[in-house]
């Protein structure tokens, strides 16, 4: 709920004095009194925009080098790219659609040809076109632990130096880059609008995270390596399913390519302009999040401590108005991130789990939130002013 007046302006003259100061010396903000004073909603915006402003000078700051070179790298793993720009830049910011090559376990050379391939597969009306070269040469080139990060990291960057819209985000792949598709689009789905699948093959993924992005699949009905033909038509049915179940999720086209093998003559190429109907909604009434081998601790506006991010566990979460429910297995403690794009805050919150009520009260806006959900992605429409810690 909304503080009062004159302490959301002391709180916001407090957080204007720690961003003046050199960042070397700046105290932990989450330390400081301001960081946890009860804001009303328009100081709340403010506090937004200050934390927004600090982020994207520091990310300039900082991250120059990485984009100058085309190269994102975290710890051991690096990410080379080339990116291409389609169109005239649109107010809100250009469409990003990152496009993951073929390969897979062999030669660098075979996976440095199908780079190659892959920069001038596709060919958005607008936006940036952005083909990455995977760090390894594994099986699985496109869905290894370090994947998630390096894409994170780099979607951070384009919003910044390229001026990406962050709810125009898509991710498209052929063939291996097809299977990472399938693995990252549900597991990362709060990072997308829409996502592609082309000549791909699942392995273990499950659709239920796809619930509020777009999803195409792409498959040569001659296609049969690894039945690629049939399981995307089992996916097919899958996603039926789960929309005939949530009819105003699971939006989805899948198309069967007659006569087609491996290769679709770029018929596949219809799915560009159809992801390009979908924006991402960064704050969706309804979050299905089911966790894969490659686990997180947030997904949309819900989050888990670190030690309960396991694979297998599953939060269903529902807002009607005021009220939240949860559905929950594996999760003993769940964190729900607020704000007002998703509810009133000045009026109560309450969250339930069946027939208990985990929690029923005010919530309150503080600068102390807002920082914290903004470092942990760098996402400006990700950010949120109130959370809730319930224990399941």
């Amino acid at each position: 709920m909304g503080g009062s007046g004159a302490a959301s302006d002391d709180a916001i003259a407090a957080l204007r004095a720690h961003l003046a100061l050199e960042r070397a010396a700046r105290p932990p903000l989450d330390e400081q009194p301001f960081a946890s004073v009860p804001l009303d909603e328009q100081s709340a915006e403010i506090a937004r925009e200050l934390l927004w402003e600090d982020h994207v000078a520091f990310v300039r700051e900082t991250r120059r080098a990485e984009v100058d070179a085309n190269a994102i790298t975290i710890g051991d793993k690096t990410l080379r790219y080339d990116a291409r720009v389609f169109g005239a830049k649109p107010a809100a910011g250009r469409s990003l659609y990152v496009s993951l090559h073929g390969g897979g376990e062999a030669a660098p050379s075979v996976n440095d040809q199908q780079w190659e391939n892959q920069k001038t597969l596709y060919q958005p009306d607008e936006g940036i076109y952005l083909a990455p070269r995977a760090p390894t040469n594994t099986w699985n080139l496109w869905h290894e632990a370090h994947i998630d990060g390096l894409l994170r990291r780099l979607v951070e960057a384009l919003i910044v130096f390229e001026d990406v819209n962050p709810n125009r985000v898509y991710l498209m792949g052929y063939s291996a880059g097809g299977d990472g598709v399938y693995q990252l689009a549900p597991r990362m789905a709060d990072s997308w609008a829409a996502a592609a699948m082309m000549a791909g093959h699942p392995n273990d993924a499950k659709p239920d995270g796809l619930r509020n992005i777009g999803f195409t699949l792409h498959v040569g009905a001659l296609d049969t390596a690894f039945d690629r033909n049939l399981v995307a038509q089992e996916w097919g049915e899958l996603l039926d399913a789960l929309r005939a179940a949530d009819p105003e999720g699971y939006v989805h086209e899948v198309r069967i390519h007659a006569g087609k093998g491996h290769w679709m003559d770029l018929e596949d190429a219809v799915a560009v302009p159809w992801m390009a109907q979908f924006t991402r909604d960064p704050a969706p009434s309804r979050v299905v999040w089911l966790q894969d081998d490659v686990p997180h601790e947030r997904f949309y506006w819900l989050a888990v401590p670190s030690d309960q991010a396991t694979k297998g566990t599953k939060v269903v979460a529902t807002r009607t108005g005021q009220t939240i429910r949860v559905e929950a297995e594996g999760v003993r403690t769940l964190l729900v991130r607020l704000s007002d794009a998703l509810v009133d805050l000045d009026q109560p919150v309450t969250i339930e789990a069946g027939s208990t009520t985990l929690f029923s009260g005010p919530v309150f806006r503080t600068i102390g939130t807002l920082a914290k959900t903004l470092a942990e992605r760098g996402d400006p429409a990700l950010v949120y002013s109130a959370e809730v810690t319930v224990e399941l």
